[in-house]
């Protein structure tokens, strides 16, 4: 150990070599490896190549597999469960497969889309395949011009398609489904807005009926009111019997489905008119109906749909006539999907093919009854047309007025 010595005179240590070595050293960080390249992001929007691909090898997969289970290995049989079949080994296979490459979040995605989309293509196909029979069944009936000009009164059941028509039935659902609607759509509407504004123990009690009644047959309601309306207060079979019997079907669907669309009016709508000092009629009538005009015709569509396919409920209280009746509160009439209920019993061709042209008749009525309904209250909320536009100028104009006249003051107070 040595030492040395200051200007003072005095000795000090000088450090060894062991202690040098001792000291602590300043360690500099690992520079970190260079980063590989970033992980290719998967396309939400669109199927890539290695999905296409996927799904081939699941599908031509599956059909080998089922073509096996079915023609060999097994004694199952029928189309319609190789189809079954088909598509869940389709599935299980799809799934295996994007599992190879892919990690379990997006293997639970992707199995997830392929099978809603199956569920999808599966209700098409069925919808497809009952419009597509219909249409194949009636066609040669709907060819004819006399079908939707004619009824059957003089018509016997061997004549040609050339010899009357569904015109009788086309009429009587006409009028039969305007005074269900007329019947239903207020009331309906009413009782939505109750249960949606008020809240207590009889709302409750009101919600309760109106849920069981979802479930009603709709052979008690045509009982019901052959019970009631025709028996124990003498009035005949009618079209008016048959509405009301249709709106006791139509008015739970239309409440329920019109107190769920107005659940999801904003709540802050309600409390700025509040705000505003409108009272709660004003309130409901300006604000709430109008932002919820779309989902309340979508409503109404949806009774309108449950109410327009009824057929025992028209049987019971209105009968079955082969002639025409425009009177609603006399005579039998008849409807549409009674019209084709009775002439697909009948043994001969022809009236069998007037019944699936009336059935198609109705899809076709049903269809245009449903495009009305969009445009008529397809507008987005908040939307005006033009003549409520000028509505709305008209009265804020009154009001401005009115404002005015109170600011203005009179001849007495100034002097």
């Amino acid at each position: 150990m040595t030492s040395t010595i200051d200007a003072m005179g005095h000795a000090h240590p000088t450090p060894g070599d062991e202690q040098v070595a001792a000291a602590p050293r300043t360690t500099l960080p690992v520079r970190p490896a260079p980063m590989s390249a970033a992980p290719e992001r998967r396309a939400v929007g669109k199927v890539s190549r290695r999905d296409m691909l996927d799904l081939l090898g699941a599908g031509l997969s599956s059909l080998c597999t089922t073509t096996l289970l079915f023609g060999r290995l097994t004694s199952l049989h029928g189309k319609f469960g190789f189809v079954l079949v088909g598509l869940a080994v389709f599935l299980i296979t799809y799934t295996a497969l994007v599992a190879l490459h892919d990690e379990k979040p997006t293997v639970i995605d992707r199995s997830m889309t392929v099978a809603m989309s199956m569920a999808a293509l599966v209700a098409m196909i069925a919808l497809a395949s009952v419009i597509v029979f219909v249409l194949y069944r009636g066609w040669d009936a709907l060819t004819k011009a006399n079908f939707y000009a004619h009824d059957l009164s003089v018509t016997g059941p061997q004549e040609a398609l050339t010899s009357g028509g569904i015109i009788h039935a086309i009429i009587g659902t006409l009028i039969m489904t305007a005074i269900s609607l007329v019947i239903t759509v207020p009331l309906g509407v009413a009782c939505a807005v109750y249960l949606n504004e008020s809240n207590g123990r009889v709302s409750m009690l009101v919600r309760t009926v109106v849920t069981a009644m979802t479930a009603l047959p709709s052979i008690l309601a045509g009982l019901f009111i052959f019970a009631t309306w025709i028996l124990l207060l003498g009035f005949e079979r009618s079209g008016l019997a048959a509405s009301i019997a249709m709106s006791i079907m139509m008015l739970p669907i239309i409440i329920r489905s019109a107190d769920v669309v107005l659940r999801l009016v904003p709540g802050n709508l309600r409390e700025a008119s509040s705000a505003l000092g409108a009272p709660q009629w004003r309130t409901v009538w300006h604000v709430v109906l109008p932002t919820a005009r779309s989902g309340l015709t979508t409503s109404v569509i949806l009774g309108l749909a449950r109410g327009i396919g009824e057929t025992a409920p028209v049987l019971l209280t209105a009968g079955y006539t082969a002639s025409l009746n425009v009177n609603p509160t006399a005579n039998p009439m008849v409807s549409l999907p009674l019209a084709a209920y009775e002439l697909v019993k009948s043994p001969t061709e022809t009236l069998v093919a007037r019944g699936f042209g009336a059935a198609a008749v109705l899809m076709i009525v049903v269809l245009v009854l449903f495009t009305l309904a969009r445009i008529v209250g397809g507008r987005p909320a908040g939307r005006l047309s033009k003549r409520q536009t000028k509505r709305a100028l008209a009265r804020s104009k009154d009001d401005l007025g009115r404002i005015e006249a109170r600011r203005t003051p009179s001849p007495e107070v100034t002097r």
